[in-house]
């Protein structure tokens, strides 16, 4: 984003407050979220396609770790291998699946990003707490079942 000139919270923060912040990342290898297909669009319950290979979500998931937390900020050997460009996953209020790789991922260093990552393997998105006909439930029977609570 900056490279374009473009503006986000964390490096606002940043810019503000410098080492007393401290930007904690997310990343996820697969699950689902949701999201809309289109700004001011519907919640969708979407499937989150695996990451591509080339990417720092691919990367972190070839560790054979389920889920953790990695402490970049100050780690000599950490920071060093995560600030190597490759691409991140960035996933929001909307998710377009079919055009994922533009859609969603940009070229990053994770280590200049973030002071703090939890790479998660899958994730599960939320269920909004009105829902409607577009929301899809991906078969899913609702945690309140019969009762709807």
């Amino acid at each position: 984003m900056g490279q374009h000139g473009e503006l986000n919270v964390g490096q606002l923060v940043r810019e503000k407050y410098g080492s007393d912040a401290v930007l904690t990342g997310f990343t996820s290898y697969t699950g689902s979220v949701t999201a809309a297909s289109n700004w001011d669009g519907p919640a969708e319950q979407k499937h989150v396609q695996p990451a591509l290979s080339d990417s720092f979500e691919a990367l972190l998931h070839a560790t054979l770790m389920p889920n953790f937390l990695m402490m970049l900020r100050g780690s000599k050997f950490l920071a060093p291998i995560l600030n190597h460009e490759r691409l991140e996953r960035a996933i929001g209020v909307v998710y377009l699946p079919r055009s994922e790789r533009v859609s969603h991922y940009f070229g990053a260093r994770l280590a200049d990003q973030f002071d703090v990552v939890i790479h998660l393997v899958e994730t599960r998105g939320l269920q909004p707490l009105e829902i409607t006909s577009e929301w899809e439930r991906g078969g899913e029977v609702p945690e309140t079942y019969p009762f709807a609570v």
